[in-house]
């Protein structure tokens, strides 16, 4: 078990260990560690949300965030909402997807939100691993939180489109996991679903949503840096990155 940044870290009770060396999921041929808070079960909305202050992000019960030895190409990302002034093409999005309606759900499994999920990862991550989620690991990844969690599925008319996974902090919106209908050709859910969780942040007087990791070097990253202005943690310290050439 290893404590780095004990000094800046408000969590005397929590313990941080770095994984072993493991296949990084975005950038091909680089090796990946993560810093894993622990024990989860004090882990509360609370210490999660200055977790998440600090750069780190979950993945069902377990908090973590990139402790790479050689890389340090993940940037925790955040968009305040009261700078943020949607362009020309977001605009459109948010027009031509206006039919969607947002419900809330329980978090818990539901056959068509996981046949949607299947579809989607065989779709837009085919040979990425997720794509062979059985039920299980999906609700051990999605459905299982010790936060204020929430999930939303999105309907056009009675068909579900989309469903996003978000979590309630002090200060905002953590974006947790969405996924999609791929069949459509045209269709932008994601840039939509970041816009309505952008206005939903705005509604309840939230100032930031925060979008998890951004890489400059993966195009998997790249819709992220299209919400301007959007922040960057860099060297400890939350501050706009600069406009792409």
């Amino acid at each position: 078990m290893s404590h780095p940044d004990a000094g800046r870290l408000p969590f005397s009770l929590l313990q941080f260990y770095t994984t072993a060396p493991y296949a990084c999921s975005y950038l091909p041929e680089r090796q990946a560690r993560s810093q894993v808070a622990t024990p989860t079960h004090l882990i509360n909305a609370a210490v999660y949300g200055d977790l998440v202050r600090h750069g780190f992000r979950r993945s069902g019960i377990f908090t973590y965030r990139p402790i790479c030895d050689h890389c340090r190409a993940c940037v925790p990302v955040r968009i305040p909402v009261e700078r943020f002034h949607p362009d020309r093409s977001q605009r459109r999005c948010r027009k031509a997807h206006a039919a969607l309606s947002a419900r809330e759900a329980p978090l818990a499994f539901d056959t068509e939100h996981f046949a949607l999920y299947q579809r989607y990862q065989a779709a837009r991550h085919a040979g990425g691993g997720m794509d062979q989620d059985d039920s299980e690991q999906y609700t051990n990844f999605l459905l299982q939180s010790r936060v204020d969690t929430r999930l939303v599925a999105f309907h056009e008319g009675e068909v579900l489109r989309m469903v996003s996974i978000i979590d309630v902090l002090s200060d905002g919106l953590s974006s947790v996991y969405t996924f999609f209908d791929p069949a459509l050709p045209g269709a932008s859910y994601g840039v939509y679903n970041i816009l309505w969780q952008i206005e939903q942040c705005r509604r309840n007087g939230a100032p930031y949503l925060y979008l998890g990791y951004w890489i400059g070097e993966s195009r998997k990253m790249a819709y992220k840096s299209r919400f301007r202005p959007i922040e960057g943690l860099i060297d400890g310290r939350w501050q706009d990155l600069p406009e792409e050439d």
